[in-house]
């Protein structure tokens, strides 16, 4: 099921499955986490969890430093390989990039039962804070994501 979040006239696309969520690394998102991505995240993720209360009839089962980790190294990959290929000129090494940029785009989070990496976001949840201040200020200030 897809939802539209509108956070200050920003609509942020969400997808609600039984045991998982997908977040889109848009513009959208990016736009939304420009300023203060820390609260930016706070507020997706918890508008998210109740979202899916009421849809499912239960919580979700992964924590919000998981969850908001797991976005947020997916839009800091997204973020550095569309960097990259802005800075480096060659065809074949920008596909390769292209090729995991579309890993970036969509992140998938899923319970346990679905997601057999979630045991890593759950690893690195303890390194929320350092991984909020690698996060540029002014995301898409190099006009990245159109």
């Amino acid at each position: 099921m897809e939802k539209i979040y509108n956070f200050d006239n920003i609509k942020i696309k969400v997808g609600l499955e039984p045991n998982l969520v997908r977040v889109y690394s848009d513009k959208a998102l990016w736009t939304f986490l420009n300023t203060d991505a820390e609260s930016g995240f706070e507020l997706l993720v918890e508008t998210i969890k109740n979202e899916y209360v009421t849809i499912f009839g239960k919580a979700l089962n992964i924590t919000n430093d998981s969850l908001i980790v797991e976005i947020l190294v997916h839009v800091y990959c997204d973020y550095l390989g569309l960097r990259f290929n802005q800075i480096v000129k060659i065809k074949f090494i920008q596909n390769l990039v292209n090729k995991l940029l579309e890993r970036t785009e969509v992140v998938d989070c899923g319970e346990r039962s679905v997601d057999g990496n979630r045991w890593v976001w759950d690893l690195l949840a303890r390194y929320k804070r350092p991984f909020l201040r690698i996060l540029p200020k002014h995301l898409n200030a190099r006009k990245l994501k159109v």
